[in-house]
């Protein structure tokens, strides 16, 4: 059955491979799982037909058949336990990956949200200039922590799983902010995710989209 996901039909990043459809671009690079994708307005994701898909009026959707999901952590964990490559074998290394896929989107990933919210939502309050340095302490502190918890390790945990997916797809939403620069351990990781092959396949595909002339 064919797979198809939705994406931006032009992304509020460009092309940086900071929208979420993003990830799920990768994750079915890993396993090498060939996909469609359906470009979707702003207008288009509050309407019917998209909302019958996601109900909160995002991006990205996954079909395939009769299935329907939405959030990238839903998205990603069907795709790993559908197809070898993203999980472990081992019964208790799969519980750990699947861990780290929770700690990315529900530790490390919101104080990252509000700090972006903080910027460009933000910026122009009068107490944004107090506000603003409180946020990063915030996003920093679960930083500290992992960087800590990485150490030299190439992976989170042994070989490159889902959770590592996530993470470091997490993590990238930070560069623009100059905060990942501060954790060197945590900017090499990030830049081992990039460098994986799917990666740069997902990542060009979605910059394509956004290059390409209308």
């Amino acid at each position: 059955m064919t797979i198809t996901i939705t994406a931006f039909e032009r992304s509020p990043d460009g092309g940086k491979g900071l929208a979420r459809d993003t990830r799920v671009r990768w994750a079915l690079e890993e396993v090498s799982q060939p996909y469609e994708v359906r470009l979707v307005s702003f207008r288009a994701m509050k309407e019917p037909a998209h909302l019958a898909l996601h109900p909160f009026g995002r991006i990205p959707t996954y079909e395939e058949g009769e299935l329907v999901l939405f959030e990238t952590g839903a998205i990603a964990f069907h795709i790993a336990e559908r197809h070898a490559g993203l999980l472990p074998a081992d019964a208790n290394a799969r519980a750990r990956a699947i861990t780290w896929m929770f700690a990315a989107l529900n530790t490390v990933e919101p104080p990252i949200l509000e700090l972006a919210n903080a910027r460009l939502l933000e910026g122009d309050k009068p107490w944004s200039a107090e506000r603003l340095p409180l946020v990063k302490d915030r996003v920093r502190v679960p930083l500290n922590q992992l960087s800590v918890r990485l150490g030299d390790a190439d992976w989170l945990d042994g070989a490159f799983s889902a959770g590592d997916l996530l993470m470091v797809s997490v993590l990238l939403r930070l560069r623009p902010s100059g905060i990942l620069d501060e954790y060197p351990t945590l900017a090499a990781y990030v830049a081992r995710g990039e460098a994986r092959p799917a990666y740069k396949r997902a990542f060009d595909a979605q910059l394509a989209v956004n290059t390409a002339k209308k």
